[in-house]
């Protein structure tokens, strides 16, 4: 049994999802809602060394599942100062509302919608050999492309990473999605430089 601190003080829990025994790669778990990205790389041998989430119900969730409460608001400089200076793979499921077809779609007028640029300060500073980006699909449209196409010269020719995306529907891939439209875009971006870390398409 492990202890987890809410508010009503010390309680016992059994983890079901610990960290892995391997330890293949190390990532870093941003936005991290209840530990989606987290399971799932978990599984392929990867091993959480920093975990961020700004949602208090999130973060009491995440810390049931896998015994740890996340660091808070990412923007923060005391947390970007706690993640460690070196991991193999950032992942980051970025906050959607602000491209989503179920809000308001102002893009990067919106305070979330400028989270990815957050994200991108993060890579500068810590170069990880690999990042997983995950957002609803129409951040693909959002403004006629417009926004997509910044955030892929963001990565490609500001920070030198080589780029693939895909837009996955949950029935094809036997992923439950709750997202109003059920399709997500993923994208990938892997340092043209180094040797690739071990994942899987």
């Amino acid at each position: 049994m492990n202890k987890i601190n809410n508010s009503r003080g010390m309680i016992d829990v059994s983890i079901p999802f610990p960290d892995s025994e391997k330890n293949d790669f190390t990532f870093i778990d941003l936005f991290a809602g209840i530990g989606g990205f987290r399971i799932a790389l978990q599984d392929i041998g990867g091993r959480c060394v920093f975990s961020s989430e700004n949602n208090t119900y999130a973060q009491q969730t995440y810390a049931l599942n896998f015994g740890k409460i996340p660091y808070g608001d990412i923007t923060k400089k005391e947390v970007q100062e706690s993640m460690p200076n070196d991991f193999d793979l950032l992942c980051a499921g970025f906050p959607c509302q602000a491209f989503s077809i179920a809000g308001y779609r102002k893009g990067f007028a919106d305070t979330r919608g400028v989270l990815f640029f957050e994200i991108a300060d993060i890579i500068k500073k810590h170069r990880p050999k690999a990042i997983l980006l995950e957002n609803v699909k129409n951040l693909f449209y959002h403004d006629k492309g417009k926004t997509f196409n910044v955030i892929l010269d963001v990565l490609q020719r500001e920070l030198k990473y080589k780029t693939t995306y895909r837009i996955l529907n949950p029935v094809q891939t036997q992923v439950t999605n709750a997202t109003l439209g059920g399709e997500q875009m993923q994208l990938k971006f892997y340092q043209k430089r180094g040797r690739e870390p071990p994942l899987s398409d």
